[in-house]
């Protein structure tokens, strides 16, 4: 008669810590069934993680980019907003002076200078547009508005046209003022001198638009459809003559202001679209990035699932043994 060499408790000791073991082994097959990734990265790489580390580096940065093309996307497309604004006023304004300037009737000037001042109001309103909490045509400094409003404008431009009596000379006035540093840039723009550094939105790759309220184009605009506005004021006292030339003139100048906005509006667009472009890049080699590290860390499913089936005979089989060493007794044993 075969003699067991261990006792009961010993026995049944042994039988759990086997079982603790299988089921471990189950639970790490079945989590890498699932996920489709070794659980014990470590022992797959042999402690080797140069190359998921340097994986690792590289999606991060790529996430640090989508951001940064989000918000430089979200800039441009809200700079563009503001630019259209910008243009088709000053299309509309452009339309109205030329029609009106062609009638010598003190009502029709009234019309003409108020259709002004409400383009200048829409204008302003747009170059002070926000995004994402930042001023889009303040330079550096993003937390300011750059423009005060309409009415401080035409009060300054007002303090330079007062006693001119010739549209030529009001005309040379309000473009020596907007073009005096000591003038337009320091009294009314509000923002900062220095533009926006480029915007990151790639490995190798920015984006630079230095727009701000004081582009030549942009001013240009202000400046005419401003001189508009106040050419029926009272407090000028011009000759009704002489507003019927200088709405022509101001109407003409404003027609080639169009064209420069329009280009402004192309500017931003080819920005835009290098940021559309670089984002497609961006997500192109995030997907090869993460295939790459999946490859690295993945579990063969087909290998993974045989093992699990094994581990899960060999659970099977352990319990039988234990019912039935459970069911040993002295009398089955003389049986």
């Amino acid at each position: 008669m075969t003699l067991t060499s261990i006792g009961d408790l010993a026995r049944g000791l042994t039988l759990r810590t086997r079982s603790t073991e299988i089921k471990s082994q189950i639970e790490t097959l079945s989590y890498e069934l699932s996920t489709g990734k070794v659980q014990d990265i470590s022992g797959h790489l042999d402690g080797d993680y140069s190359h998921l580390l340097d994986l690792d580096r590289s999606l991060s940065r790529l996430d640090a980019f989508k951001v940064s093309t989000a918000e430089a996307g979200l800039f441009m497309d809200a700079m563009q907003l503001s630019l259209a604004t910008i243009s088709e006023s000053v299309g509309e304004i452009t339309a109205s002076l030329l029609s009106f300037g062609t009638s010598n009737q003190a009502v029709t000037h009234e019309n003409a200078s108020d259709q002004a001042e409400n383009k200048l109001d829409t204008i302003i309103s747009a170059l002070n547009t926000r995004a994402g909490g930042r001023s889009l045509f303040s330079g550096t400094a993003t937390d300011v508005s750059p423009l005060p409003s309409t009415d401080t404008v035409l009060s300054a431009l007002e303090a330079q046209l007062t006693g001119l009596t010739t549209a030529t000379d009001i005309r040379q006035a309000a473009e020596d003022w907007f073009n005096d540093p000591a003038g337009f840039d320091a009294v009314i723009y509000q923002g900062s001198a220095s533009s926006l550094a480029p915007m990151q939105v790639s490995e190798n790759e920015n984006v630079t638009l230095s727009l701000r309220a004081t582009d030549p184009a942009i001013k240009t605009a202000i400046r005419d459809i401003a001189v508009a506005a106040l050419v029926s004021d009272d407090r000028l006292a011009l000759p009704s003559n002489q507003r019927t030339v200088l709405f022509k003139q101001l109407g003409v100048d404003l027609a080639n202001t169009q064209n420069d906005t329009v280009n402004l509006r192309a500017q931003v667009g080819t920005a835009e679209a290098r940021i559309e472009q670089a984002a497609t890049r961006n997500s192109a080699a995030r997907t090869s990035l993460e295939h790459s590290r999946n490859q690295l860390i993945a579990a063969d499913p087909y290998e993974t699932a045989a093992q699990l089936q094994t581990i899960q005979f060999q659970l099977e089989s352990l319990y039988s043994v234990t019912v039935r060493n459970a069911n040993l007794s002295l009398v089955n044993f003389l049986r």
